[in-house]
């Protein structure tokens, strides 16, 4: 019989001297604040480490010695109080004045919803870039002081942990997370005891204990349902973000959703706009809606209200990023949720009506015709899920729907090596209040050359040293030999050998293309190993544990790694987490990353990189379109959708292959005379200076403020006035222009001209049958564009035509005097469109028709 082993954990105690560190430990300002990290690194490096960057786990287990010892230290006290009176002074930071046109702090607050929130690895609640993004949006909204409350899930087990076993399979592990040891404390009542909230499932309610969570100004409140009084199959539930099947998933999504709605009014937060990121959270939509029409709101204004006050960003073209139901579940489970609410689930389920190709409960589907307000992640998404989700808008071209785009940002301080900032707050102190002046970041050309190469070199060193350490802690773990470690590890030993260094790191998904860069085998193998450019190729991500092509492509890399003539020039690293990306967006020479176009929603993986001197090797696709200029990286060209696969994927890794080889590794080696490459310097600079004040969270939340949250708060009072007489009176005029539109039609009463000189005005007249509308339920407008069907908006100019007249039938006639601004053949279209002035957007209703 084997003995029992019993845990005994020692906390130490705390020097009075240092007692603030407990309120930096609880406070999420320390995921994006490296001055605050940096303290518990000085006490005890070793046990830094060892407590996986979580302070508060660190303040458990490190020494009572090596705190006495840093209580005594004068340098270490210097940099504590140093580090306070900047804590002190950010909390006591005033919301931006480039908020405040858009957003009043007293009487606008946002409702941020997401699944998933990647902060810091020390709160493992996010999976991959959904989360990251998530975590990135609260940090700029703390630094700008957006008034913003995020709501989320609290996971305890979070994603996955990912180890690489010797036959290159990956193993996911499902760690519990102890939440005594996360910064997160349950809200309580008056008396002290937990807040809770209850949603109805099938045959029994769901109590979920509500976490308070502290990111600088922002507040995350998360939910959990591991609490005793629930049944053991929900109190899995919050179990593992994304674990189980789509039942699972959709009492996950209820949760999140409908429990979310609950905290906020438990807790008497109120909200003016809510901000669905992705569609996991649009069942708050729903119970939005029951709160109205059980107050005693018909369900069409209801609705109004509801969505002309919520904002949706959807992330991905992807299918599987896309959460279908099963229309008899979602009946099943929407049931018992809202009781006897007396909302019209038939009503409900139409507005979750998905596309023909993938049919069913379309949680996308529910969020956009749930909102007003859309965007995608970038100028190539925007238009992407326009196409996508035209059905909602069916007679509205679709580059003319009301999905817009703002293109993705990273947070700065969060992903910016400790180095590059230390450099920049001598330089330029104020640079943290210049992160969107363009003209500003020409400063990064001042940098004498030779530090600047210096600094890259030494953010490679350090990388390189952690890489090591990695590939040898697996290899050892996997029974690999000695003598195969150190060749597998030949060419990264000595941290300071001067090697290019490409990196590939992200989720493992098959239109990422993780294995393009291997269509040549051959090829690659003689670039990485020149004797005279060698170079070292890093992969590093996880697949999703039910992605079994993901895997398979995780298990090619392995094998590939063995290989005799790569060994030491490919490398695989296991658990990519937010501090492995951190040493990898800093460290490497080149981000590669070549996706199927146009799949790539974003990639902010590559902006991380380049606002830290790495230069992006990509497709264009995503933000690196719009990024690339030319001197600040290299392009692959994408070929447009349609053409075989093969054949695109042949080409485009040709080209990989042939840039790799032709101009990324000759610049990299021009040393001559002064021992860097000026031109690699070059091209690293403008990678630097062109993406961080482009592509920086700060700018992109003041996108959503001045474009998506302006809007919907100042539309949420709109529609509020007078006691909802505008929703009202909106819902009740949509309902009459749907009843009457199929009868409408245009028709032209004088044939137009087929030319005219200069100076010469066109008039147009057209009479509209209107079948029951008004002349002021529509506009009528004439498009003039120099191409007879553009795809590009801004190629066309819009004439509105005025209703002067009737005919004799007393059809409204609507006319126009014009004076066409170019010579040469031009076009022209007429058609006309429903028309409210409390519209959030002109084209909202989706219906047109065409002369």
């Amino acid at each position: 019989m084997s003995e029992r082993v019993f845990t005994l954990e020692v906390h130490p105690n705390l020097p009075p001297s240092l007692g603030r560190l407990r309120e930096l430990v609880d406070d999420l300002y320390y995921s994006w604040d490296r001055r605050v990290r940096g303290l518990f690194y000085q006490i005890d490096p070793e046990c830094w480490e060892a407590s996986g960057h979580n302070p508060k786990v660190f303040l458990r287990r490190v020494s009572q010695e090596a705190l006495e010892r840093a209580a005594q230290d004068p340098t270490f006290i210097e940099d504590y109080n140093r580090t306070l009176s900047a804590y002190d002074t950010y909390l006591e930071q005033e919301t931006s004045p480039e908020v405040t046109p858009h957003l009043d702090p007293g009487q606008d607050l946002v409702a941020y919803f997401c699944a998933e929130f990647g902060l810091h690895e020390s709160l493992p609640l996010y999976s991959g870039g959904l989360g990251i993004l998530a975590g990135d949006h609260c940090k700029a909204a703390s630094d700008l002081r957006v008034p913003l409350v995020a709501v989320g899930l609290l996971y305890r087990q979070g994603y996955f942990i990912q180890t690489i076993d010797h036959e290159g399979c990956q193993v996911a592990h499902y760690v519990p997370t102890e939440v005594a040891q996360l910064p997160a404390y349950p809200r309580q009542d008056g008396d002290g005891e937990e807040l809770r909230v209850f949603v109805e499932l099938p045959g029994r309610t769901v109590q979920l204990r509500i976490w308070s969570v502290r990111a600088g100004h922002v507040r995350l409140y998360m939910l959990d349902s591991d609490v005793p009084e629930n049944r053991p199959e929900d109190r899995s539930i919050t179990y593992q973000l994304y674990g189980g099947g789509s039942e699972m998933r959709i009492k996950q999504e209820l949760c999140l959703g409908i429990g979310g709605v609950r905290a906020l009014r438990k807790l008497g937060v109120m909200p003016t706009v809510w901000h669905l990121n992705e569609g996991h959270s649009a069942f708050q939509l729903v119970e939005r809606c029951r709160e109205w029409v059980a107050a005693g709101t018909d369900f069409a204004t209801a609705l109004e209200v509801v969505a002309g006050t919520s904002v949706f960003t959807t992330h991905t073209p992807v299918a599987a990023g896309h959460d279908i139901f099963d229309p008899e579940m979602v009946r099943e489970y929407l049931d018992a949720a809202l009781g006897e609410s007396g909302l019209d689930l038939d009503a409900l389920l139409e507005l979750g009506n998905g596309r023909a190709e993938h049919p069913g409960f379309n949680m996308t589907s529910l969020a956009l015709r749930g909102s007003r307000f859309h965007n995608g992640v970038s100028r190539i998404h925007g238009r992407v899920a326009s196409e996508m989700e035209a059905r909602i808008w069916p007679d509205v071209p679709a580059q003319q729907n009301p999905i817009h785009s703002i293109t993705n940002g990273v947070h700065v301080p969060t992903f910016l090596a400790q180095e590059w900032g230390n450099l920049f707050d001598q330089r330029w102190p104020a640079w943290r209040s210049e992160l969107s002046n363009e003209a500003f970041w020409s400063v990064v050309d001042e940098l004498p050359d030779h530090r600047y190469w210096s600094m890259r070199q030494s953010l490679k060193s350090q990388m390189l040293r952690d890489v090591c350490a990695r590939v040898e802690a697996r290899c050892k773990r996997n029974g690999m030999a000695e003598a195969m470690i150190r060749r597998m590890t030949r060419y990264i030993r000595d941290p300071e050998a001067d090697v290019l260094v490409l990196g590939f790191a992200r989720r493992f998904a098959t239109y990422k293309r993780a294995l393009l860069i291997f269509r040549d085998l051959d090829r690659l193998k003689q670039l990485l190993n020149d004797p005279e450019r060698p170079m070292i190729l890093i992969f590093a991500g996880k697949a999703h544990p039910h992605d079994e092509q993901g895997q398979a492509m995780i298990q090619r890399i392995h094998e590939l790694t063995l290989d005799p003539d790569l060994i030491g020039r490919l490398l695989l690293l296991e658990n990519y987490d937010m501090a492995l990306a951190r040493k990898l967006v800093t460290g490497v020479d080149v981000w590669l990353n070549n996706p199927e176009y146009p799949l790539e929603a974003c990639g902010t993986s590559g902006q991380k990189a380049a606002i830290n001197g790495v230069i992006n090797l990509s497709v264009l696709d995503g933000w690196w379109d719009e990024g690339y200029a030319g001197d600040n990286g290299w392009a692959i060209y994408p070929h447009a959708p349609g053409f075989d696969p093969d054949y695109r994927d042949g080409e485009e890794a040709r080209d990989l292959l042939d840039t790799l080889a032709g101009e990324v590794a000759p610049l990299y080696y021009d040393r001559g005379e002064r021992g860097y490459s000026a031109g690699w310097v070059q091209m690293s600079k403008a990678s630097m200076r062109s993406t961080l004040p482009r592509f920086n969270a700060q700018r992109m939340v003041m996108d959503y403020v001045r474009d998506l949250y302006g809007p919907a708060a100042r539309q949420q009072r709109r529609l509020a006035e007078e006691e909802l007489a505008g929703a009202a009176g909106l819902a009740a005029w949509k309902e009459h222009v749907l009843a009457c539109w199929d009868g409408t039609a245009l028709e032209l009463v004088d044939d137009a001209p087929a030319s005219l000189y200069h100076g010469e005005s066109l008039r147009l007249r057209v009479k509209a049958q209107l079948n029951g509308l008004r002349a002021e339920d529509v506009t009528v407008e004439c498009r003039f564009s120099p191409v007879p069907h553009p795809r590009d908006p801004a190629r066309t100019q819009r004439f509105v035509l005025s209703a002067t007249d009737q005919d004799d039938a007393g059809d409204p006639l609507f006319t126009l005097d014009i004076q066409p601004r170019l010579n040469g053949l031009q076009y022209f279209r007429i058609c006309m469109y429903p028309s409210h002035p409390l519209l959030a957007h002109p084209l909202e209703l989706g219906r047109m028709r065409w002369l």
